[in-house]
């Protein structure tokens, strides 16, 4: 029954939120309990699986052969823990930002993320391809409400924007691939090693291949990543669920979990059926990354760098090699730290000062120093800085690509590491070394002013996070090697 609980628990804390509306330290309470709940649930089934336990349970048989089942494998487990740890995380920050910035519509907010986060474990446990893309549905649209949340016409352009990409590539792509791959096989179960091998010829595996990719929209792969920047006209709770726990995670996620168990990576490296997506997710990588650095909105650009991480993920995949697959899962859980904690402080920073652009931060470091640190931080996970764990992912990618000998890729992941020194250090640097624009004597007088203080405990919590990964690593690693071997 545990699986059932991870997914069951969220979606009844929603509707208990939903009753309790009119009363928002309750409504906040039963955020946290669901979400601490949920936690302790993911920690038991993490060590059943660690102890050897069989976990699955086969809930609907549409058709013989195909049907509604949740498993228990080291990929999802390690998506599992991510989400179920920063929804704490984030229903703690939400809780002083959304009071912070009085905001509306907050038990609709509180509902759908809940809602969302039901449908991440749901989509984390799947057994099969079809119970997968029933979950990666329902968190596109459990998740507009709140990309549309403020209710301006730009939040409305935005919500058209996110559905219409991440609807179309799933319906227009990615079920094409599953209906096809169900035709070739018979089946649709996530297997070892794939299920694909000697079905089919190699022209039709890279037709699969590439209709899966890039069907797979919330992977962000370019030309298909418009709707995460504009999805940025969102709360920045929602941006943080976005970009670290649910939609993009849920993306790159399905990437890995299809290249490792519908194809299996020894087909692919004897087939060469991702070689040209991996110069696809290259590309991707340095044209956001040059894009970023043009920004000056501060959520505009975190938006174009996690499009370019993403696509750090999808290469490892690509690169169809045992460190390509273990720095590719690493990403996962390295990314979703760090970047989260850089969400939290542009959140933050719009609280205590209200600013948005990055030109408006000089000095914004002698009035909110812990908010800057913890942007240090952040940005060292992300630019794979010791010591931070954003260290480990990279150097297992950097690895995977010699171990496949390509070495174009080698290249773009060191420039790319330079290029988010270029767009994310000096805005920390900025913040503390410059002198502030506005030298009046009130803001002389200003003092820190920093964001209140559930945004902050959440702050450090994601800060340590990163820290922490660096020196314990091993429970990642071990759960990624365990898939490869």
């Amino acid at each position: 029954m545990l699986i059932e609980a991870a997914i069951l628990i969220p979606a009844i804390g929603a509707v208990l939120i939903a009753l309790t509306g009119r009363q928002p330290n309750l409504r906040e309470a039963i955020t946290l309990v669901s979400a601490v709940s949920m936690f302790i649930v993911v920690c038991q089934i993490y060590l059943a699986l660690e102890t050897g336990d069989a976990l699955a349970i086969e809930i609907l048989e549409v058709v013989p052969g195909l049907s509604l089942a949740f498993a228990v494998e080291p990929l999802g487990m390690l998506f599992a823990l991510v989400a179920s740890f920063l929804w704490i995380v984030t229903s703690i920050y939400s809780i002083g930002y959304m009071r912070g910035h009085h905001e509306q519509n907050q038990t609709r907010f509180y509902v759908c993320f809940a809602l969302a986060l039901s449908s991440v474990m749901g989509l984390t446990f799947s057994a099969n391809m079809f119970t997968l893309f029933i979950f990666y549905e329902l968190i596109t649209l459990v998740t507009y409400p709140l990309v549309t949340h403020s209710g301006t016409d730009e939040a409305k352009r935005s919500g058209r924007v996110y559905l219409g990409v991440l609807l179309g590539t799933s319906i227009g792509l990615q079920l094409l691939a599953i209906i096809w791959t169900w035709t070739i096989t018979g089946t649709l179960d996530f297997t070892e090693g794939g299920i694909l091998a000697g079905k089919t010829t190699d022209i039709v595996i890279a037709i699969l291949f590439a209709l899966y990719v890039f069907g797979i929209g919330k992977a962000a792969l370019m030309p298909f990543h418009r709707w995460l920047p504009a999805a940025m006209v969102a709360p920045t709770p929602v941006s943080a669920l976005l970009h670290a726990v649910a939609v993009v995670k849920a993306g790159v996620f399905t990437v890995l979990k299809v290249t490792v168990y519908i194809f299996g990576i020894d087909l692919l490296a004897t087939t060469g059926s991702s070689e040209w997506l991996i110069y696809v997710a290259s590309a991707t990588i340095l044209i956001a990354s040059i894009i970023a650095m043009s920004k000056d909105n501060l959520k505009a650009r975190l938006a174009y760098s996690t499009v370019s991480q993403l696509a750090y993920i999808v290469l490892g995949a690509m690169l169809a090699s045992t460190m390509g697959i273990i720095g590719s899962g690493m990403h996962i859980a390295m990314h979703a730290f760090g970047k989260i904690t850089l969400f939290f402080c542009a959140g933050a920073i719009m609280v205590a000062s209200h600013k948005t652009e990055i030109s408006q931060m000089r000095g914004l470091g002698r009035t909110m120093p812990f908010t800057m640190m913890a942007f240090l931080i952040g940005s060292m996970s992300i630019i794979g800085l010791p010591p931070t764990g954003g260290m480990w992912s990279k150097w297992f990618l950097v690895m995977g690509t010699l171990e496949a000998e390509y070495y174009i890729p080698l290249l773009v992941l060191l420039i790319s590491s330079l290029l988010n020194v270029a767009y994310l250090l000096p805005i920390a640097v900025r913040g503390f070394f410059s002198e502030p624009d506005d030298m009046s004597p009130e803001n002389r007088a200003q003092g820190i002013k920093e964001a209140p203080l559930p945004c902050l405990i959440a702050i450090a919590i994601t800060s340590l996070g990163c820290i922490a990964l660096f020196f314990y690593p091993e429970p990642v690693y071990e759960l990624m090697k365990s898939i490869v071997n």
